[in-house]
């Protein structure tokens, strides 16, 4: 009776966190989960007799939406190519200042990182006037080289590639920082015995630190994965899912409809759709890791 009494004190710890997370985090996709299945709107939300129950119609709609499938693709697009260039530069990046010691490089850890706690709405007033297409400084170094100014975000394509370099210069600092500290983890003696044996930075780089890095790289993809599947603040800020919805989102596909066009049910169908999506893509990632692991 007495040890089940001890064995109370950690829960009465963790309630105040266990509740706070249960009514603002697990409710909510409950909630968000049922309004899915009905056309709750705005004018509904003051007159609850006005909802009705739709089922299914709600997924129906979503992949017979044009403006949906193209938020796909450009969400897709978006995770193809920023996922990878994110990875790769903060890698490049961290294994650069691992090999200085002195105070410059401490200076420049700064300097990688501050972007990524930069509020977005100041970058995108910074950035928007290096896009401009008339006065921008981009054009501008474009000019010099006689090369014709490049519609930075008027064109699809362009715009999402622009897009992609904002976010991929913005969301280096925190991945840096996670390889930064994994590089500092590795026990020199590793390298040391391999500097004995003969070995060159390549090989050591190859066959020491890759290899040792590889739980952080497999952190740094799963967030860096999970935060371009929710690709927002960007588009939003700087485009607006704009030209021609070239620049739109999943995410901001769901905020249109849930807080502009007031389409609550749709929108919580979309994003469902999305959670789904984040949740395979997750699952797959944990799934290759352990095959990786046991091989």
């Amino acid at each position: 009776m007495r040890y089940a009494y001890k064995n109370r004190h950690p829960y009465l710890f963790i309630a105040p966190a266990l509740f706070i997370l249960i009514c603002f985090s697990i409710l909510p996709i409950f909630v968000a989960f049922g309004i899915s299945f009905t056309d709750i709107n705005l004018r509904s939300l003051a007159d609850w007799s006005r909802i009705n129950f739709v089922g299914l119609d709600n997924y129906i709609s979503l992949f017979t939406d044009e403006v949906f499938l193209i938020s796909i693709y450009n969400t897709v697009f978006y995770v193809a190519i920023g996922v990878p260039l994110v990875i790769i530069c903060s890698l490049g990046i961290a294994l650069l200042l691992n090999y200085g010691k002195n105070k410059l490089y401490t200076m420049f850890r700064t300097v990688y990182y501050m972007p990524s706690i930069t509020n977005i709405v100041a970058i995108a007033v910074i950035w928007g006037f290096l896009y401009n297409t008339h006065y921008g400084l981009f054009n501008y170094f474009l000019s010099l080289a006689n090369i014709d100014a490049i519609p930075w975000l008027e064109q699809p394509t362009i715009a999402k590639l622009s897009l992609i370099l904002l976010a991929v210069w913005k969301g280096i600092g925190i991945n840096m920082i996670i390889f930064l500290a994994a590089l500092q983890g590795i026990p020199r003696e590793y390298y040391e015995a391999a500097e004995i044996d003969g070995a060159n930075r390549w090989q050591m780089l190859r066959h020491i630190t890759i290899p040792l890095l590889s739980f952080a790289t497999f952190f740094v993809t799963i967030t860096t994965l999970i935060g371009w599947l929710q690709f927002f603040e960007e588009p939003y800020v700087m485009t607006n899912g704009g030209p021609l919805d070239g620049t739109l989102s999943m995410a901001l596909f769901i905020y249109r409809n849930g807080f502009q066009l007031s389409e609550m049910g749709y929108a919580a169908a979309g994003s469902f759709i999305l959670f789904f999506v984040i949740i395979v893509v997750t699952l797959l990632q944990f799934k290759l890791r352990k095959a990786e692991t046991e091989y």
